[in-house]
């Protein structure tokens, strides 16, 4: 590739001029939200090998997701699968061409935040 001389100039779009946007601030989320629902499930799987491992071994692993930092945990994880499904909603409205308006998007992108919170505290008030 060659060498272009492109002086002092930023790169486009440069974290000095570029302003976030809610659209790409939720797709930003949405890879978090599926990243971080791994962690969750390693949790619940090691819980379950220690089931059927030892009562000490599950003794422990109870101990650590029953804890203040498992339920945490839980807690963000419940918010991220509720959230990472209303974004996959979202884009498979996006899919059919509709609501590619940017004032649209942008409700679409509210509509999952808020709706995912709104979800994640029914889901525990429920459960």
């Amino acid at each position: 590739m060659a060498d272009v001389d492109r002086g002092d100039r930023p790169l486009s779009p440069h974290i000095a001029i570029y302003r976030p946007q809610l659209t790409s601030i939720t797709s930003i989320l949405t890879r978090i939200t599926g990243n971080a629902m791994i962690v969750a499930m390693l949790l619940i799987v090691w819980w379950f090998a220690a089931a059927a491992t030892s009562p000490e071994a599950f003794s422990w692993a109870n101990a650590v997701i029953t804890s203040w930092f498992g339920d945490l945990v839980m807690l963000l994880s419940l918010w991220a699968l509720w959230y990472h499904t209303l974004a996959g909603i979202r884009h498979l409205i996006w899919d059919t061409g509709s609501m590619l308006e940017i004032g649209r998007a942008e409700m679409l992108g509210w509509i999952c935040v808020g709706g995912s919170v709104l979800l994640t505290i029914l889901t525990v008030i429920i459960i």
